[in-house]
């Protein structure tokens, strides 16, 4: 759709001015902070006892990390946090919504940005721009179209048969190692380092939209996304893994999907050890019998999470993530781990 001047008072260009700039977890150092927080109570106690966990799981060089994104923290802001967690090798793999990785960082590394909006804004207004709001962020809808022909692009380009999401994510990477725009992609990091990416929801993003115009084109001879495989490939990393700890930003389905490979496992005849240590950070409440996908305390009576090393963290992930990673960057203790390089396992 074209701008149209005469909308309301406001043109596109005049909402889209101010880019969401991500947050350096290497330009400042917060282990002052982390370590005041632990004298504190509340959040800020959670918030340090997380940090100290995340950075027992760097040091235990047995130890598969997880990352988890649910949520659109990459918009916010955090998107260079989670390339820098992969940068360093301070995780292992990743599992995340659709949204995280295509909408937000595949949507960046084409060359595009999200805006500082407001949550106030006429939506009606908005939508006559073509503007797509995420609570005070705003997004091009034209460009994240754009990021949907990408996306069937790239699908076409493949041969006519079942993927895993992380199949295809890594397919993206090799895409955006010849034509990424923005060169530091969490996407194109992971690629770079063999670290698989899992999406268990990926048709519900711009993945989504892209992968149905391509099976569209191509009603007899087309790629398709296979979720059952991939959670068996998944449960094959924490097979091979003498320990695991969980580190969450939200919940929903990427927190269960991991969580769910200690039961798939042992479905499988396969002895594995509940996940050893985890952190999650998340707003859900757990008075509605969810939490975004339980408490980790309540997933111990599913046999997926181990007590002894958890901690909840009630708090808006962009306020408290960026102390707990420039922590654990600063502290080095991801200096000595061994690159896992999960990757290549699937090859």
């Amino acid at each position: 759709m074209s701008e149209n001047k005469n909308l309301g008072h406001n043109s596109k260009k005049d909402f889209l001015k101010k880019p969401v700039e991500h947050i350096d977890i290497t330009s400042f150092d917060s282990r002052k902070i982390i370590s005041s927080m632990e004298k504190m109570s509340f959040v800020s106690r959670e918030t340090a006892n997380a940090a100290n966990i995340y950075n027992e799981m760097l040091k235990d060089k047995e130890c598969t990390i997880f990352l988890t994104l649910a949520g659109s923290t990459s918009a916010a802001g955090c998107m260079n946090i989670y390339k820098d967690l992969v940068k360093y090798n301070m995780v292992d793999a990743i599992v995340a919504t659709g949204a995280s990785i295509i909408d937000m960082d595949f949507f960046e590394a084409l060359g595009f940005k999200h805006y500082q909006g407001s949550q106030f804004q006429d939506d009606t207004e908005l939508r006559k721009n073509y503007i797509d709001r995420i609570y005070d962020t705003y997004i091009d809808e034209d460009e994240l179209q754009i990021c949907d022909k990408r996306i069937c692009e790239i699908a076409d380009t493949l041969e006519p048969r079942s993927y895993t999401s992380r199949e295809f994510i890594k397919e993206m990477g090799k895409y955006l190692k010849k034509n990424s725009i923005k060169k530091d992609s969490l996407i194109e990091t992971a690629y770079d380092n063999d670290v698989p990416i899992f999406c268990p929801a990926f048709t519900d993003s711009s993945a989504g939209f892209g992968l149905v115009m391509h099976q569209e084109k191509n009603p007899k001879k087309h790629m398709t996304i296979d979720s059952v495989r991939e959670f068996r490939e998944l449960t094959e990393i924490k097979i091979r893994s003498k320990a695991s700890g969980l580190f969450m930003i939200g919940g929903g389905v990427p927190k269960n999907f991991i969580q769910d490979t200690v039961i798939c496992a042992e479905l499988l005849g396969k002895e594995v050890d509940m996940h050893k240590y985890a952190v999650q950070i998340t707003v859900a409440d757990s008075r509605d019998g969810a939490c975004s996908s339980s408490t980790l305390k309540e997933a111990s009576s599913w046999g997926k999470v181990d007590v002894t090393k958890e901690q909840m963290v009630f708090a808006e992930a962009t306020s408290v993530l960026p102390l707990i990673a420039s922590d654990a960057y600063h502290k080095g203790e991801w200096k000595a781990r061994h690159k896992k390089k999960f990757t290549k396992i699937f090859e």
